[in-house]
């Protein structure tokens, strides 16, 4: 039986990435499909009374022919829809779906596979693009700073007999009464509390400052009008709170001991500072290129609008899901009746598969493609923060899934690369608090 006197196709465009292929497929040549299939179900089939393979034909195409024709007009139907797709050198997206058609002709049977392709992408000038490109060299003042967020992560307390102050951290007991009668969510006990930190409302703030252990004492509280709880929305409420602990904080110095609690094993504090900066120096790198990678993207997608298949974005949206849902399983979460919709990730897989469409062809046309040493680069930088740098390196060059991670980063490199070397950019300093995201 050949392909071509099994069947026969034509094609159509939908909307512009939609194709539609009607197919014709002979009946009497799926009959013959149907015969050899049986025949070669015969040699194994096995019933009742019966060795294997002499089980007579009649029986087994009784009760296996609706199978084998089923099969048989499967193939056909893949078949006509392969020919047409390499004849037309079609880019398929996705899977079709196959509809059958009610106007076929006597021993005949007709389908429609309907189907998306991959656009056509030509990418555009980016020269009119401007790019932002932010600039920051880290100094012994950026260190400074560095140190003092460190040493304030490390802050421990002492128990005072002084009145409080702002950062001090207070135990207490309180409750809460609307027209004398407690209500919901206003009552604890024991609950620590940092005064200045914004975790309670305005005015219960205001009254934590200049309390002492052992005091009780009485206040109004007005809730916001916009409140979550729409009983409190807006109303005045009496408060009674009892301070059972006033404790200072206490930031370490920065000296030896402090430098062996940040690795340096022999307390020598110029060794820690030069190994903080180290680490600073990667992570605004880091981020610097972050800023710019996204301008960079947005100005692609800006000169580039493109259509892309709808069955990519959903299997990209469900992958998202998928992996969103065993992020939150690996966070202790139980996901279990906690429903994770591939729909919630729509937009983030539209921009995902647009950029993964422009990048691609960027790089076929451009000749971006990423070189060996390139990926080793990304590799070793990601290897210096580990004790055993060497070590690290060869298990990402034996973990295939971890390699294709550089090479990916390396790839948008070369893009960014690229379109800053054909946008208009700008240098512009950033601030260091700014940069990340310690700015008041």
């Amino acid at each position: 039986m050949t392909d071509k006197a099994t069947t026969d196709a034509a094609i159509e465009a939908g909307s512009a990435l939609e194709r539609r292929i009607d197919m014709i497929v002979v009946l009497a040549e799926v009959d013959k499909d149907v015969e050899q299939r049986l025949k070669h179900m015969s040699r194994t089939v096995k019933m009742a009374g019966f060795r294997p393979g002499k089980v007579p034909m009649k029986m087994v195409a009784q009760q296996y022919g609706s199978q084998a024709r089923s099969e048989a007009i499967g193939a056909a139907v893949e078949r006509a829809y392969g020919e047409k797709v390499r004849e037309l050198n079609l880019r398929v997206a996705g899977y079709p779906r196959i509809e059958p058609k009610s106007d076929s002709s006597p021993g005949q049977l007709g389908f429609t596979a309907v189907f998306e392709v991959y656009p056509e992408i030509t990418p555009a000038d980016v020269s009119g693009q401007a790019i932002d490109k932010p600039m920051l060299t880290v100094t012994e003042a950026e260190v400074d700073k560095t140190l003092d967020v460190l040493r304030k992560q490390r802050t421990t307390y002492a128990e005072t007999d002084r009145a409080s102050l702002k950062d001090d951290r207070l135990t207490i007991d309180f409750v809460g009464r609307k027209d004398g009668e407690e209500f919901s969510g206003g009552k604890a006990s024991d609950y620590a509390v940092t005064v200045g930190a914004g975790m309670m409302l305005p005015d219960f703030e205001t009254q934590m400052v200049g309390v002492t252990a052992g005091e009780t004492k009485s206040f109004d509280v007005t809730f916001p009008a916009d409140y979550q709880a729409t009983e409190l929305a807006g109303a005045t409420v009496q408060f009674e709170m009892s301070v059972k602990k006033v404790e200072a904080p206490v930031v370490p110095e920065v000296d030896a001991d402090f430098a062996r609690q940040l690795g340096v094993t022999d307390g020598d504090v110029d060794k820690m500072r030069v190994e903080v900066r180290s680490n600073l120096e990667r992570e605004v790198k880091k981020r610097l290129l972050a800023k710019v990678k996204e301008q960079v993207m947005e100005a692609l997608l800006k000169v580039n609008p493109l259509e892309v298949p709808k069955a990519l974005i959903e299997m990209e949206s469900q992958q998202m899901a998928e992996a969103a849902r065993r992020d939150m399983e690996s966070r202790g979460m139980g996901m279990k009746n906690i429903p994770v919709e591939a729909s919630w990730f729509t937009d983030q897989a539209t921009r995902r598969v647009k950029l993964g469409l422009l990048l691609a062809e960027l790089v076929k046309a451009k000749d971006l493609h990423v070189k060996p040493e390139q990926v080793r680069a990304i590799v070793d930088e990601f290897a210096e923060t580990f004790e055993d740098p060497k070590e690290v390196v060869r298990w990402y060059y034996s973990q295939p899934q971890r390699l294709a991670e550089a090479e990916a980063l390396a790839l948008e490199n070369n893009v960014v690369d690229w379109v800053l070397a054909n946008a208009t950019v700008s240098e512009t300093p950033v601030a260091f608090d700014e940069l990340m995201g310690n700015a008041a």
